[in-house]
Order: C-alpha cells, then structure tokens, then sequence
C-alpha cells in the first residue's frame, strides 16, 4: 500500500468484509465510493467450496482493473477460521441437505459467524487505523439469520466500542435493500461494468456450483442464495424494483 493511502484518516477509512459474493461486492464498491481509503478481509471457515476463496480474489483483481475508484483499494487480509467452522456446523460447511430446522432456521445458518467475523474484522482494523466495518447483512432479502437483524448488529457495535475503545462504526448499506434493489444499486455505482463483474466473476450459490452461467450468474439456480439472486435480477431488469 501506498503511504499517501496509509496516511489516511480512520474515520475516513474502511474494511469490508468482503467473501467475493454479490453482496460484498456491492458493499466493496459502495465502500470505495464513500471513503478514501479501503481495504478488504475474508473468512476461510471450512466452506464446503474453497471455491469462494479463489473467486474473492478474482473480483478484487477485476475491480483493480475496471472500477474508477479502485485507486482507493488497499490491502486485502485473510484470517483462518477453520477451527470456528468445525464448531459450528451446518450446511455450509458439511454435506448435508439444506432443510429447515427445528428452531425454524434453515440449517445453512452457521450460528455466530457474524459476530466471529466483526470481533476479528475490528482486530485487524484496531491494527490498521480504520474505524469502519463494511458488511453485506441484509433483513430484506434473507433466510431470517438473527445475526443479519438491524439490532444485532447495532448491540456488536456497542460491543466492539466498549472492548477495543475505538469509535468503531459498522455499515450496513445493504440493510433495508431487496435483493432486486441491490442490482440496481450496483448499477449506480459503476453502470453495466460492474454488472457484467457481477455476473461473471461473483460467487453465491450454496452448492459451490459454476457450470452453467445464467442470465443472473453462476449458481446451481435452485439453492435459496440463487434463488433470490435470480429473482431479484428478473425483478431488476423488468423495474418491479423502483
């Protein structure tokens, strides 16, 4: 990094928590749109699909390349969380159907992964000097993760502020947006390039599954992650968003 971007403010700066999916790709670049300085960290919690880790790269990489503010793009971090994801098992990171559970959550919930990643997220930016955390959590378009909710994210704010005694702010710009709203949103922000980024390069799909690229992207199309991409682009392009 260079020392012009190192020199940054840290209430000028900002860490998305970025898994190269749609939505924190979307958050990525809403981020660089709105601080001067960026930077970005990822998870490897024992994903079934390693596939999310190689593909979060290939979109930074594109975004270096295509996006107008990439100039304000920094260092990217990867912390190792194998030993959490074998703890807290679901069908994100075992073979397993993906079903409701008792409790009335599907079972790809991954319970405190959130949180986990915030409280290591805050680390590595308390060592940074940056004192925003970008994340794509979303009470619109979701599977009713309680650890994606306004309230819980504001209650690990407060937290984060108290433990680390920094004026930590956690950004949540996806928060009230429907998955259709998103792709607009992106739209927004860097016109049919990012899109295009989007669709090709991006990863979603529970499955791990990149054969078949769709109208909306790659994904097996029937897992609840594909389902509401596809929805949400069809929705999009016909304006049933606005």
């Amino acid at each position: 990094m260079s020392q012009e971007l190192e020199s940054i403010a840290a209430d000028q700066s900002a860490l998305v928590l970025f898994s190269g999916g749609q939505d924190s790709t979307a958050c990525l670049a809403w981020a660089l749109t709105h601080f001067e300085r960026v930077e970005t960290i990822g998870f490897d919690y024992g994903q079934r699909h390693d596939i999310e880790m190689t593909t979060r790269l290939n979109v930074l990489n594109k975004i270096r390349d295509v996006f107008p503010a990439a100039s304000r793009l920094g260092e990217d971090h990867v912390v190792d969380l194998k030993g959490f994801g074998a703890v807290a098992e679901s069908s994100l990171t075992r073979v397993q159907e993906i079903k409701m559970s008792a409790r009335g959550l599907p079972n790809s919930f991954v319970p405190g992964r959130n949180l986990v990643f915030f409280v290591y997220a805050a680390a590595v930016a308390d060592r940074r000097g940056i004192d925003h955390l970008v994340g794509g959590m979303c009470e619109t378009d979701f599977s009713g993760y309680p650890d994606c909710r306004k309230d819980t994210l504001e209650a690990m704010e407060n937290v984060l502020n108290l433990g680390i005694e920094r004026p930590y702010r956690i950004d949540t710009p996806l928060m009230y947006l429907t998955k259709a709203q998103t792709w607009a949103m992106t739209h927004d922000l860097g016109g049919d390039v990012l899109v295009d980024l989007v669709l090709e390069e991006t990863h979603t799909c529970y499955l791990g599954e990149r054969g078949e690229r769709h109208a909306w992207g790659y994904g097996c199309g029937t897992c609840p992650a594909c389902e509401l991409r596809a929805t949400g682009f069809e929705q999009w392009r016909s304006g049933e968003h606005v």
